[in-house]
């Protein structure tokens, strides 16, 4: 049922997306470890990191896509999710440094032995334990979202009120994780990572391997969206985005329909932030900044809100051109053109890249698929004589 489900949810332009991760996902790492330095077509590891950290933005932006394009829930602190998966995950790794730290202490990280911390808190028991990272990595922003989301869609908070809640929430998290008193490095964050399930995290394997998983996750997190919104329950999810009082007055509960992909979101920014981790090196209270979650925002609405691939591919778009912009002498200007960027694609293009093509192509595929059967018709009604 679930592979029938999957296979009637992908069209085309869904599987070629899907293609063109999975391809990425292997060739990039083969041509990383398998060709010599010297070959044009071999791809550098500080590249495959960073396209790492692209891959990690995509799944972000696909959860947004899910709540925002989907059900009409416009968060302005995702952030928070991603930070909260990358910090679970960022705790794994500290453990795993163990007596190889500054100061040597086989149970506490350094910066709690710099803080003259007796012992380690309890909420950071387990993490020395990988299965436990991983359900911690979903669990965490998971739980935040459900209670968040119990209290706000039971209120029916919607539209601005809601993602400026979201943004205090998301900001009061920063606040919290900037004190030294909170267990979790202040302001330094969690860094001076060494290994991952044994393995050297600065290894070419091993980001190798970490890209690959990030586009495998990718790919997991893109066929979740789609069996999501081609079910019944994504018709329901338009329907909210559309007309929430109507639907409720039909007698679908909007709320549990609301909480339920509010919490599918938070846990796969989770994901994206455990992914994202390792492979920058470090996560620190920045990630828990507002302007990150909206500039989130900006990818899904470059890429095309509600189209899913439009979001992944927004993401990718935005962060090159960000890490292009920022190198050179325009890079005291990049806020200035993000901003520009977002007004010109809501004024030029207000369905994004993707819903633009979508929106030109549409009439072309429907007059072609007119004229076949037209065709058709026309063969079928005047057979040609026999000779």
């Amino acid at each position: 049922m679930m592979d029938h489900m999957l296979t009637r949810s992908l069209d085309r332009a869904a599987t070629t997306f899907l293609i063109v991760v999975a391809a990425c996902g292997i060739l990039i790492p083969l041509s990383n470890l398998l060709l010599p330095a010297g070959s044009v077509f071999h791809v550098p590891t500080y590249l495959v990191a960073l396209w790492g950290k692209y891959v990690c933005y995509a799944i972000l932006a696909l959860s947004i896509d899910l709540i925002w394009g989907y059900c009409g829930i416009l968060s302005l602190g995702h952030g928070a999710f991603f930070a909260l998966g990358g910090y679970a995950m960022g705790m794994y790794l500290m453990r795993q440094i163990g007596t190889r730290g500054v100061y040597g202490n086989p149970i506490l990280p350094d910066f709690m032995v710099f803080l003259n911390w007796q012992k380690l808190p309890w909420y950071w028991y387990g993490f020395d334990m990988f299965p436990f990272a991983l359900l911690m990595v979903v669990l965490v922003p998971g739980l935040l979202a459900f209670c968040f989301g119990w209290f706000a869609f039971r209120s029916r908070v919607t539209g601005v009120y809601l993602s400026i809640i979201t943004q205090a929430m998301t900001y009061a998290l920063l606040l919290g994780f900037f004190r030294n008193d909170f267990g979790f490095g202040g302001n330094n964050g969690l860094t001076d990572f060494k290994d991952i399930l044994g393995f050297n995290v600065q290894a070419e394997g091993t980001r190798a391997a970490l890209f690959a998983l990030s586009c495998l996750a990718l790919i997991v997190a893109f066929l979740i969206c789609r069996a999501v919104v081609s079910s019944k329950l994504g018709k329901v999810l338009i329907a909210i985005r559309d007309a929430e009082s109507r639907t409720r007055f039909i007698g679908y509960r909007v709320e549990s329909y609301k909480l339920f992909v509010f919490t599918l979101s938070a846990s796969m920014a989770g994901v994206a932030g455990a992914l994202y981790v390792p492979q920058v090196g470090i996560i620190n209270p920045s990630e828990f900044a507002p302007g990150n979650s909206i500039e989130a925002v900006i990818w899904v609405a470059v890429g095309g809100r509600g189209t899913l691939i439009g979001a992944a591919l927004g993401a990718v778009v935005v962060n090159y051109a960000k890490t292009f912009f920022t190198s050179g002498v325009l890079a005291p200007y990049w806020l200035f053109m993000l901003g520009a960027m977002f007004v010109l694609v809501t004024l030029l293009l207000p369905k994004g890249i993707v819903g633009t093509f979508n929106s030109w192509w549409e009439p072309f595929r429907a007059r072609r698929l007119a004229e076949a059967s037209a065709a058709r018709e026309d063969g079928v009604s005047e057979p040609k004589m026999a000779e």
